[in-house]
């Protein structure tokens, strides 16, 4: 299976933000949108990727003035990206490789997705249940042998 398919089977809206909001932005656009991450834009570029994970160590690290933290000071910077013509069994190495559980896919310069690991194992459960009502299907319709006599 490929990313391509992946995302279209998870769908390809996009939530993004800009590197000079603040963290407390990123947690309210999260939690309304139902989503762990954002790919952060600055002038057309993806320039960084924020997850809870960033944004957890952020608050962390800020205490009392976590706030006041702008996405920049707290994102992952030149995230590692897949392709949409990536293998899914190398999208799972890359992802594991990296410690990233939220990987942008990227066709050129062009974001077209992002892939989580919620989405890697959602494909993966798909496509074994496709496979099994198909083997079972092949297995009910075989041609019944006659006996020899």
């Amino acid at each position: 299976m490929l990313v391509s398919e992946i995302l279209a089977i998870k769908g390809k809206v996009l939530f993004t933000i800009a590197p000079n909001k603040s963290v407390a932005e990123a947690i309210e656009i999260m939690n309304e949108q139902d989503v762990g991450s954002l790919v952060v834009f600055s002038r057309g570029q993806m320039v960084g990727m924020l997850t809870f994970r960033e944004v957890l160590q952020g608050v962390r690290r800020g205490a009392a003035d976590w706030q006041s933290l702008a996405v920049e000071d707290v994102m992952i910077g030149d995230p590692q990206s897949a392709s949409p013509n990536m293998e899914m069994d190398e999208l799972r190495r890359m992802m594991v490789e990296h410690h990233q559980r939220y990987l942008p896919v990227m066709d050129g310069q062009t974001l077209l997705g992002v892939v989580s690991f919620h989405d890697v194992a959602k494909a993966v459960l798909e496509e074994q249940s496709f496979e099994n009502r198909m083997l079972k299907n092949y297995i009910r319709n075989w041609p019944a042998q006659e006996e020899e006599g």
